[in-house]
């Protein structure tokens, strides 16, 4: 008897080391450490559980640490089988130094667009090396106990918008539009290209820009800097020195009607809001049938082309490009939706209603962000700069268009 115990001993303890001797355990490298608990309570358990011999662990890094640690370990030999990617040409240099290697042949890679890939593909579109997660997308967040307050309607056309904002401000209460220029960002991203892509018409513009058939202080361009310049009557007292956090503070305590947003302020209204608030798509000049949205490129994982787990991590991005993956990011983080193809239900409302504009409107991305900003001046900073100034009133439209211009021409030979 005791023999036959000690031989089912040590058969189970041979099945224990033959089955961690099966397991193999991946690491993911990110820079959102915000987003730990998420990834290990709601995502990740639900990959482990179908594939059980697969052990995958988060492992973030502080964000304005992450460029720098991940190069480190990239060179070392010592970083983690998936990288996260950031948009455009940080990871385009990872690619390009032999850090990443190419999916081309990765198996669910045809659920995203071109424009999905558009931050994550070589110049010549030969290559794509990182799997599109999710994007950020731009729109107007509004208070609804205000708007029925004063007995207002979502605005769909430009004319629609400043009659609401006219209302507003003749009612006196409340402050029409919630943003500050302090920060500068803040003027380009959820001022300039918001309501830009309808001016510019999405992609025909901006693709125009980087082949040179279009310039910013021409035609569409030109209109969308007009057409930010006409928000300064509607900002509030001080705007100039007004920080994106207190624009966040002040539009939740609901001191301001409208607050032109990037869909990640959602979960933070979420959290801080006292009243229900909606969301509308940035409005189309009058007479215009056809929208168009930003709806911004902004995370994807890729594989290390070091990786010693590459047959792992590569199932593990295969899993990335499910339904069932999109699904579960679009709703652990309400705000970030996800780049597939595929149909997402979005259970969050107000991110079901910025996501719903992919149906009605074509998707584009911020005019900077792809090639654009390689060189000096660099274009993204100077768009902050110039955007700022021009709802500040210390340069005219024209004036602003024609120095992002020149900025631009000055190194970029297409527009030379």
């Amino acid at each position: 008897m005791k023999r036959l115990l000690l031989v089912c001993v040590l058969l189970l303890l041979v099945m224990n080391v033959a089955q961690a001797q099966d397991t193999v355990t991946i690491t993911i490298e990110s820079w959102r450490n915000d987003d730990l608990t998420i990834w290990e309570d709601t995502i990740l358990p639900v990959f482990e559980a179908q594939y059980p011999n697969i052990d995958v662990v988060f492992a973030p890094t502080a964000p304005a640490e992450y460029n720098a640690a991940l190069n480190a370990k990239l060179e070392g030999g010592t970083a983690g089988d998936l990288i996260t990617c950031r948009p455009f040409d940080a990871s385009l240099a990872l690619f390009q130094q032999g850090y990443l290697a190419s999916l081309n042949d990765l198996a669910g890679m045809e659920n995203f667009s071109d424009v999905a890939k558009s931050a994550w593909i070589t110049d010549d579109g030969s290559d794509v090396f990182c799997v599109p997660m999710a994007s950020v997308i731009h729109g107007f967040i509004y208070n609804k106990d205000i708007f029925a307050e004063l007995g207002l309607e979502e605005p769909a056309t430009v004319s629609e918008f400043y009659a609401v904002l006219d209302a507003i401000k003749a009612d006196g209460n409340y402050i029409p539009l919630v943003m500050g220029t302090a920060d500068q960002w803040e003027s380009a991203t959820m001022g300039f290209q918001n309501i830009g892509p309808n001016y510019w018409k999405g992609e025909e513009g901006r693709l125009g820009l980087i082949d040179g058939s279009a310039q910013y202080n021409t035609e569409g361009f030109a209109a969308a800097f007009e057409a930010l310049a006409a928000w300064q009557p509607y900002l509030g007292d001080s705007y100039q020195s007004q920080t994106y956090p207190d624009s966040q503070n002040i539009f939740a305590l609901g001191l301001g009607a409208i607050y032109p947003a990037g869909s990640w302020d959602i979960s933070v209204f979420n959290s801080t809001a006292e009243f229900e608030f909606g969301a509308f798509k940035p409005p189309v000049p009058d007479g215009q049938e056809d929208c168009y949205i930003s709806d911004h490129t902004d995370i994807a994982i890729g594989l290390n082309a070091a990786s010693p787990n590459a047959e792992e991590a590569r199932i593990f991005l295969e899993w990335v490009t499910s339904a069932e993956f999109a699904t579960l990011y679009s709703n652990a983080l309400p705000g970030f939706f996800s780049l597939s193809s595929l149909p997402v239900e979005v259970e969050d409302p107000v991110a079901a209603e910025f996501v719903g504009w992919r149906n009605e409107c074509s998707s584009t991305i911020r005019s900077s962000y792809q090639i654009l900003s390689r060189g000096e001046p660099n274009n993204e900073t100077q768009l902050w700069e110039i955007s700022a100034s021009i709802l500040n009133g210390t340069v005219t439209p024209q004036e602003g268009a024609d120095t992002i211009q020149a900025g631009l021409e000055a190194w970029y030979a297409p527009q030379q």
